[in-house]
């Protein structure tokens, strides 16, 4: 055997499981990128916001699939645990607003710095630019082996899968590992991605981006889901309009023909890919897997929610003797009136406003919910291995006994403020301790 333990994948969850295993065990990790972390180090705009410093019963909400699943992992590792891990590794922590950690220096590099510190101190060997081709299990089910693009092969007695989902395929996160899972007999949940933009009808220019520069129509890539939009594509005037607006406390309200899914509180903001920010993103999952199910998604945003509708109705009443450009200055954000009032051509009446329907927009903007952007810039995957085949209290594989899959790999997926990272964290750490362990009693 080259190594008691193989870890694949140097993102968050392997560089955890490889220092939770090593100084118990032989272990090598393999990471097909020049450098492991690459995909921690464009969280939170480089930032890493790593956990969130909320008690069990208040994250738990927050993890949006398989929440009792992760129970085990989150308790062997808390966030304060994890705090003190960093900062046993010299890098101080400071908490913000939603409960949000950060590194103090406020750089995700040195995230990713502690961590192969850490990793390698116990004992690890690192090894980047190893892209593993295949894993199999060994004949005499002694172990596995890994079989890497360069020709090298490794064989191991416990194998940790660890690389990531399909997020950001240019940090390495291609989605390997779930074809692995499926080889070795594992089940993978339909996958699609989650916090994410999502694209109202027309703020895109898509009549253009269906065609090529001879006029013949383009193909979309095989696998392409329905409704996904590249970010690429260029923003129609109206979105042109609306991107950079952001909208401080609003209600917004995804519905699937008139069924409401789900409604949020809080900001969002309009960019380049579309809406995004806390509750644009909160609501993207539901909104993404109801496009993907072939449902007609809308979003309604309430701009006013704290007014009730008659007294909106009476304020802007009052107001009716102003010009309708300033009248909607006292009420909309300068920047959103174009956008706005692009959108709601009802609340016009002849040169004037329509004073009611006006007040009904304002409750009640509507936006019918085009598509959404792809892996490409997605933060998480959701969908994965199914959980029911994983041991929660080791992470260890029902179906292959010594294989272990943690991160995002698995199917778990939480809301954007640090529950991810500290899943992946936490999932990585149990199934690397979880592999050492059993190790040991092997050998009693």
């Amino acid at each position: 055997m080259d190594a008691d333990i193989i870890v694949i994948g140097g993102g968050a969850a392997g560089l955890m499981a490889a220092y939770g295993a090593a100084g118990k065990a032989t272990v090598i990790l393999l990471e097909k990128m020049p450098r492991p972390g690459r995909k921690i180090m464009i969280t939170g705009k480089g930032r890493c916001n790593f956990t969130n410093v909320k008690n069990w019963n208040d994250f738990a909400p927050h993890i949006r699939t398989n929440q009792g699943f992760m129970r085990a992992s989150f308790r062997n590792l808390t966030p304060e645990k994890l705090i003190d891990f960093f900062k046993k590794e010299g890098l101080d922590s400071v908490v913000e607003r939603g409960d949000r950690a950060y590194p103090a220096t406020y750089k995700a590099s040195d995230i990713v710095d502690a961590l192969h510190n850490a990793a390698s101190k116990a004992g690890a060997s690192i090894l980047a630019g190893k892209q593993v081709r295949c894993v199999k299990g060994l004949e005499d089910e002694s172990g596995y082996s890994v079989n890497c693009a360069d020709g090298t092969e490794y064989t191991c007695r416990k194998l940790i899968i660890a690389t990531g989902g399909l997020s950001y395929p240019g940090t390495g996160s291609t989605g390997d590992g779930y074809s692995w899972a499926e080889d070795l007999g594992h089940t993978v949940r339909e996958c699609f991605p989650a916090l994410t933009a999502i694209v109202p009808e027309g703020y895109k220019n898509l009549i253009a981006s269906r065609v090529s520069e001879n006029g013949t129509p383009l193909r979309l890539p095989q696998g392409t889901l329905h409704g996904h939009i590249d970010r690429e594509i260029p923003l129609s005037d109206w979105g042109k309009s609306l991107c950079g607006c952001s909208l401080k406390n609003v209600e917004a309200s995804i519905y699937a023909g008139q069924d409401l899914i789900q409604s949020e509180f809080g900001d969002l903001d309009f960019t380049d890919g579309g809406i995004e920010g806390p509750i644009g993103f909160k609501l993207s999952r539901s909104c993404v897997k109801g496009i993907v199910n072939g449902n007609r998604i809308r979003l309604v945003i309430d701009l006013k929610p704290a007014v009730p509708a008659n007294e909106l109705a009476a304020r802007i009443k009052s107001l009716e003797n102003l010009p309708p450009k300033v009248l909607l200055q006292k009420l909309l954000p300068t920047e959103l009136i174009a956008g706005f009032t692009d959108s709601n051509s009802k609340i016009f009446k002849g040169k004037g406003l329509d004073f009611p329907a006006l007040a009904k927009a304002l409750k009640g903007w509507e936006l019918n919910i085009e598509g959404f952007v792809g892996y490409e810039r997605c933060v998480v995957t959701a969908g994965g291995v199914s959980t029911d085949e994983i041991i929660q209290k080791t992470m260890e594989s029902r179906v292959c006994p010594g294989l272990y899959i943690c991160g995002e790999l698995l199917d778990v997926d939480c809301d954007t403020g640090g529950y991810n990272l500290h899943c992946a964290f936490a999932s990585g750490l149990l199934a690397g301790q979880s592999a050492a362990k059993s190790l040991t009693n092997q050998t009693r």
